[in-house]
């Protein structure tokens, strides 16, 4: 699987401001593959806007889709009028591992329950629009068995088609190198048979690997 994630260093945020009826949102967004990193995030934010009137909050820490991994509260506002808009923002847009802050600085008018979902979307919508991105590929791990001269030719075919090498390990006969493959493509390797002009055998690795770009 394939998707987009925010493009930002542990720790670090994307931030965009709305005023609505003199009211300020400013949203925080943050690489979170882990809840753990989304905690860090609304830590930063309550300590950069104490007198902030919420924090609300929104966060998908995993792929798209993601079931368990997700989280979003009001913070105080009526009932269903921020944290689920700002989820639903975030899951409509495709992006994974992904979190999300909206500081708001109330302005003296209210916006009513429809106002404010309004709102908190809208700043979540305004900072995705101009969010960084890198696309993130999850991968199985398989193994390559090669002959020593069939290594250079077969890693200079995985370069070429994105397929990280992650480990290599040799004997007497040969070696075994450790591949990236893209999960839910099939495993195809007739173009590197061609390349080699053998053929190869790949076998399954006994666990995954983690997602990488």
């Amino acid at each position: 699987m394939r998707y987009p994630v925010p493009q930002l260093a542990p720790e670090s945020f994307h931030s965009t401001s709305i005023d609505v009826e003199k009211s300020q949102f400013i949203a925080w967004l943050c690489h979170a593959p882990t809840p753990g990193d989304f905690e860090t995030l609304l830590t930063s934010a309550r300590a950069a806007h104490p007198a902030a009137s919420h924090h609300c909050t929104a966060f998908i820490a995993g792929a798209p889709g993601e079931q368990q991994a997700i989280g979003f509260s009001d913070d105080g506002e009526p009932g269903g009028t921020a944290g689920r808009p700002m989820y639903q923002v975030l899951s409509g847009s495709g992006l994974g591992e992904i979190g999300c802050v909206v500081i708001r600085y109330f302005g003296g008018t209210k916006l009513g329950t429809g106002g404010l979902a309004r709102a908190y979307a809208q700043a979540v919508s305004t900072a995705i629009e101009t969010l960084p991105t890198r696309e993130v590929v999850e991968r199985d791990s398989y193994t390559l068995r090669l002959d020593f001269a069939q290594e250079a030719p077969a890693r200079d075919w995985c370069a070429e088609h994105e397929i990280p090498v992650t480990a290599a390990d040799y004997d007497g006969q040969g070696v075994c190198l450790t591949l990236g493959w893209p999960r839910g493509e099939a495993v195809d390797t007739a173009p590197l048979e061609n390349r080699l002009k053998a053929s190869v055998a790949i076998t399954a690795a006994p666990h995954a690997q983690d997602a990488a770009q």
